[in-house]
C-alpha cells in the first residue's frame, strides 16, 4: 500500500511517529512481536491531517487564542476547543484523500466493519499516555460513514480534555498532529484491559486483568464492573468477579448498542483462570519488547487472544537500577531533606557525589538502598528505631515491607569483633564552645574553597571539584560533628520521654528549646524582620517593593532599582547584607540546578512585604527574648515539679543536665546543610560560568541545558567541546513528566511504593493525622501556599504546604501555625517550630488537597492532628 497519504499497519514501526502517531506506532510493532495477533488495518497519516488543517486559514488564528487563553479557565477552552472542532469537521475532505482512503478501504473489504481511532504524535508516548483525551469510534461500516469518522477523529485532537491535557503536560497544541487508525473490527465474546504490573501499588511482578463480556466500551465507559484478576509468578493469586448485567455489542448495519446480560452468565467470570495466565504470558512478551510495564486492551476471540492497543504505564514510580534480580529495600532522601520535588540529573548527581552514603537515582529522586541493613537483626533493630522517631511513616512503611517473611531475610550477625580500637568515643562535653569550633572550622573550609576554585576553569575545574568533594564529605563526616548532632537530639528524646513519664507532660522538649543560640535558620528568619525594619520607614520603597511583587523588575535589576527612590539605599544594603549571609539558600536547595536566592532576590519580596505589614520595629529581639524567657520559665517550672516528686532533687539533677545539653547542642542541628549549601553556591556559580562558555563556544543553546548532564557528563562536555542535544531533549521531557508522580517514603526492587500509615486510635473521626513535632493547640484561617513566592500572610494564618526546607523559615515568624505533607521530629520545619513556639503537625497525607485555602483548621501540635472546622 504505496498512497501518499494511507500506510497498512504492517508497514508501520516505532520510528515513524511523526508520521502515523502514537497509537498506530505501537501497533505496527505489536504486529511485528512473534505469538500476537494484531486486527488488520492501515493509517491514514499525519500529512492528510496537514492537509485537512491547511484548508481552513480561520484554524490559525483560532489556535493562537487557545494558545493565550488561561489554562484554568475552563469555559474558555471549552468555547475555543468546540469551535475549532465544528471548523475542522466542516472541512470537505479532498477527492484524492477520500479516494486514498476508500482504496484502502477496498483492500480489507469495503463494506466490512471497522475501528476508527485517532492516533496523536503526542500520544501513547513513555512520558505521556494521553489516553482517553481523543476518540475512537466503533464498528463503522461503509466507506462514507469511515471518512466521516476519520474526519470526527482529525477535529478530537481539539476535545477539551485533549487540550487541557497538553497545557498540564507542556505541549504545544501546534506541533501536534493527528493520524487515524482504520482497523478491521473484532467481535469478541470477552475484552478488556491487562496490566503488566499493579497500577496501584507499582509493583513489577504483579499483573492484573480487568474483563467483561462483549466490547471493551463497557468497561472504559464505566457501564459495568469489571472481572479483576491478579497473577503473580504465573499464578492467578487472587479474583474479584463482578455482576456484569449488561454488555455492548455490535449492530449488523453499524454502531453499537447496549445489552443485558441473561442473568445465569451475569456472575460467571469473563475469563478462565487458564486464559487469565495465557493473557499475562502474552502481556509480559509484549513488556519485554516494549521494554517497559505496559497498559494492554485486549479482545478474546474464539479462544485467541486480539491485541488492539499497548501503551506505557505513565504512572509507575521508577525503580534504581540494581544490576542484579535481589530483593532490596530503598528508603527516600527527599524525605529526609525535606525535598520531594523531583530533581534534574546535575542536581542527582552532585548530590550523590557529595553525600556521606552511596544513593542510587530513580527518575528524579534519589533513595538510599537499606536492604543490608535490614537483613542484620542488630541494624534493623537500630534503623527501625531511628527511622520512627524520625518519621513514623518511614517506619511503618519499612515493617510492612520487613513483615513478608521471605522479601528481607534475617542473616546471622558477624561474630562480635570485641570493641573497636580505642573503645567507644567518649561522651561530648556540654561546652559551647564546641560548637563555636565547629562553626568556624566549616567557615574556614568554605572561605578556602571560595579562594581555591577562582583560577580554575575548563576541564581543570572540574579535577578540582572532584578534590573539593572530599573535602565537603571530611567536612560532613566529621566524627565531632556528628556526635553533636546525636547529643542535642538524644537529649530532646530523653526530655520528652523522662518528663512524660515523671511529669506526665507530652514534649515538653518543645518549649524548652524556644530561641535556642546558634540556630542558623531561625536567625535567617529572624533576620528578614530586621530588612523590614530597614524598609518601613520609606512609603516609596514599600510601594517599590509593591511592584516588584506583581512582576515589575527583573531580578537582575532588583538591587540597583531599589536604590533609586528615598530611603532605597538603606534598604539596598540591608537586603544586600542579608543575602551575603542567606544568598546560598532557596526552595529545594539539596538540587544545585535551583535559583538561590541571590540570583533571584525578587522571591524574598512577599516575605519582607508580609513582615513589614504584620511586625512592629525590633521584632526580631523581643521575639528571640520572649522565646528564651518562655524557655527559662518553663526549665524552672519542670525543675520544681521535679523536686516536689520522691528522689526529687536527683531527677531535678539529671533533667537540669539534659536541659544545659540540649540548649547547647540542638541549634548546631542545622549547621551543617547550612555548610552545604554554601558551598553548593561556589560550586554552582564556577559551572554556570562554564556553561556560559560552553553557549558562547556554540556548544550549548542555553546555559540551563547543563542541569539535563550529569556532574560527569557535563565534564566530558566541556573537554570535547561536543553535546549530546537529544540526551538533552530526552532528559527535559521526562524531568516534565516526573511532576505527576509522588515519590513514596519506602521502594522495594519490584517498583511497589510504600507510603505507610499511622497506627493510632486517639485521633477523632474526621481528623486529619501526622506526627506532632511541635507543641500546643492553634485555630486560625489555613493558607495552602506551594511556592514561597506567593505567599500573603495575616496574622493568625496557619500555613499548610508539602515540605519546609530552611529556606521558608523566614515564613515562619509570620505564622501561627504549620501543616505539612512531609516531615519528620528532626527535620527542618520541626526544628524551627519548636524554636519559634509554633503548633506544628507534619507527615499530614495530601494535607494540601484535603485542607482548601481560606478554611478554618485547627492544629493539635502536641497530639498531632488537625481539624477542618468549614
Amino acid at each position: 500500500m504505496s498512497e501518499p497519504y494511507v500506510r497498512d499497519l504492517r508497514e508501520v514501526d516505532g520510528t515513524q511517529v511523526a508520521v502515523v502517531g502514537g497509537k498506530a506506532a505501537s501497533l505496527g510493532r505489536l504486529a511485528r512481536i512473534e505469538g500476537v495477533s494484531v486486527p488488520g488495518g492501515f493509517c491514514v497519516t499525519t500529512d492528510a491531517f496537514r492537509r485537512i488543517m491547511a484548508e481552513a486559514p480561520a484554524i490559525d488564528d483560532q489556535l493562537d487564542r487557545l494558545s493565550r487563553a488561561d489554562p484554568h479557565d475552563r469555559e474558555a477552552i471549552r468555547t475555543l476547543s468546540a469551535r475549532i472542532r465544528r471548523t475542522v469537521e466542516g472541512i470537505a475532505v479532498p477527492d484524492d484523500l477520500a479516494a486514498a482512503i476508500t482504496r484502502a478501504l477496498a483492500g480489507f473489504g469495503a463494506e466490512a466493519a471497522y475501528a476508527v481511532r485517532s492516533s496523536a504524535t503526542a500520544e501513547d508516548l513513555p512520558t505521556a499516555s494521553f489516553a482517553g483525551q481523543q476518540d475512537t469510534y466503533l464498528n463503522v461500516v461503509g466507506p462514507a460513514a469511515v471518512l466521516r469518522h476519520v474526519s470526527r477523529c482529525w477535529a478530537s485532537l481539539f476535545t477539551e480534555r485533549a487540550v487541557i491535557y497538553r497545557r498540564r503536560n507542556g505541549i504545544d497544541h501546534r506541533t501536534v498532529r493527528m493520524a487515524v487508525v482504520v482497523q478491521r473490527m473484532v467481535l469478541p465474546q470477552a475484552s478488556g484491559i491487562l496490566f503488566t504490573a499493579d497500577p496501584v501499588t507499582g509493583n513489577r511482578k504483579v499483573a492484573t486483568v480487568d474483563a467483561g463480556f462483549g466490547l471493551g466500551e463497557a468497561l472504559v465507559s464505566g457501564l459495568v464492573n469489571p472481572d479483576v484478576f491478579t497473577v503473580r509468578d504465573g499464578e492467578v493469586t487472587a479474583r474479584a468477579i463482578a455482576a456484569k448485567q449488561r454488555a455492548v455489542h455490535a449492530l449488523p448495519a453499524g454502531g453499537t448498542q447496549v445489552v443485558a446480560v441473561d442473568a445465569r452468565r451475569q456472575e460467571e467470570p469473563a475469563l478462565t483462570d487458564a486464559q487469565v495466565v495465557r493473557l499475562v504470558q502474552l502481556g509480559r512478551r509484549i513488556e519485554a519488547a516494549f521494554g517497559r510495564p505496559q497498559d494492554i486492551e485486549w479482545c478474546l476471540v474464539d479462544d485467541g487472544f486480539r491485541i488492539v492497543q499497548s501503551r506505557p504505564i505513565t504512572t509507575l514510580f521508577p525503580v534504581p537500577e540494581a544490576g542484579d534480580q535481589e530483593n532490596r529495600v530503598y528508603v527516600s532522601v527527599g524525605h529526609q531533606q525535606m525535598m520531594t520535588d523531583p530533581m534534574k540529573p546535575l542536581g542527582l548527581s552532585m548530590w550523590q557525589l557529595t553525600a556521606m552514603a552511596p544513593m542510587q537515582a530513580a527518575g528524579g529522586w534519589l533513595f538510599v538502598d537499606a536492604t543490608r541493613r535490614l537483613a542484620s537483626p542488630a541494624s534493623r533493630a537500630a534503623l527501625l528505631d531511628l527511622m520512627g522517631r524520625g518519621d513514623p511513616l518511614v517506619r511503618n512503611a519499612l515493617e510492612t515491607v520487613l513483615d513478608r517473611d521471605d522479601f528481607v531475610p534475617l542473616l546471622p550477625d558477624a561474630a562480635p569483633g570485641g570493641p573497636p580500637a580505642g573503645g567507644a568515643p567518649a561522651p561530648v562535653e556540654t561546652d559551647p564552645a564546641v560548637v563555636a569550633g565547629l562553626v568556624e572550622r566549616s567557615r574556614r573550609s568554605v572561605a578556602a574553597l571560595e579562594r581555591d576554585i577562582r583560577t580554575k576553569t575548563g576541564p581543570a575545574l572540574f579535577d578540582f571539584l572532584l578534590e573539593a568533594f572530599e573535602e565537603h564529605r571530611r567536612v560532613l563526616g566529621d566524627p565531632l560533628s556528628m556526635q553533636v548532632i546525636m547529643a542535642g537530639m538524644e537529649a530532646t528524646w530523653w526530655l520528652n520521654d523522662t518528663l512524660q513519664e515523671w511529669l506526665g507532660e507530652k514534649n515538653a522538649a518543645d518549649t524548652l528549646t524556644l530561641s535556642a543560640p546558634g540556630n542558623i535558620t531561625s536567625e535567617m528568619g529572624l533576620a528578614l524582620l530586621d530588612v523590614a525594619d530597614a524598609v518601613r520607614p520609606w512609603p516609596e520603597v514599600v510601594a517599590f517593593l509593591q511592584g516588584v511583587r506583581d512582576g515589575g523588575v527583573r531580578d537582575e535589576d532588583f538591587l540597583d532599582e531599589l536604590a533609586k527612590p528615598a530611603g532605597g539605599t538603606g534598604a539596598r544594603d540591608a537586603v544586600e547584607a542579608y543575602l551575603d549571609l542567606y544568598g546560598m539558600r532557596c526552595v529545594g536547595e539539596i538540587d544545585i540546578t535551583r535559583p538561590r536566592w541571590r540570583e533571584r532576590p525578587t522571591t524574598l519580596v512577599p516575605v519582607i512585604l508580609d513582615n513589614v505589614r504584620l511586625f512592629e520595629p525590633g521584632a526580631a529581639e523581643r521575639r528571640f527574648e520572649q522565646g528564651r524567657q518562655k524557655a527559662e520559665a518553663k526549665e524552672q517550672e519542670v525543675l520544681s515539679r521535679l523536686r516536689a516528686l520522691p528522689d526529687g532533687d536527683r531527677k531535678a539533677d539529671e533533667a537540669k543536665r539534659m536541659i544545659d545539653r540540649v540548649r547547647t547542642f540542638i541549634g548546631y542541628r542545622e549547621y551543617p546543610k547550612y555548610g552545604i549549601v554554601s558551598r553548593y553556591a561556589v560550586y554552582k556559580r564556577a559551572l554556570m560560568a562554564e556553561a556560559g562558555r560552553l553557549v558562547e563556544a556554540g556548544v550549548l543553546p542555553e546555559r540551563e541545558d547543563a542541569f539535563f548532564l550529569t556532574f560527569q557528563e557535563l565534564h566530558d562536555t566541556v573537554r570535547s567541546q561536543q553535546a549530546d542535544h537529544r540526551l538533552v531533549r530526552q532528559r527535559k521531557d521526562a524531568f516534565r513528566s516526573y511532576h505527576a508522580l509522588t515519590p513514596p517514603r519506602v521502594l522495594t526492587s519490584d517498583g511497589e511504593a510504600v507510603t505507610g500509615a499511622y497506627r493510632r486510635d486517639d485521633v477523632p473521626a474526621g481528623a486529619l493525622t501526622g506526627l506532632p513535632v511541635s507543641a500546643g493547640t492553634v485555630e486560625g484561617r489555613a493558607r495552602v501556599i506551594l511556592d514561597m513566592a506567593e505567599a500573603d500572610l495575616e496574622a493568625g494564618d496557619i500555613l499548610v504546604t508539602t515540605f519546609t526546607d530552611p529556606s521558608w523559615s523566614p515564613l515562619f515568624v509570620g505564622i501561627a501555625g504549620l501543616v505539612t505533607e512531609v516531615g519528620g521530629l528532626m527535620t527542618h520545619g520541626a526544628v524551627i517550630a519548636r524554636e519559634y513556639g509554633l503548633p506544628a503537625v507534619v507527615g499530614v497525607g495530601q494535607a494540601t488537597r484535603l485542607i482548601r485555602d481560606g478554611q478554618r483548621i485547627r492544629v493539635h501540635g502536641t497530639d498531632g492532628y488537625v481539624e477542618v472546622l468549614s
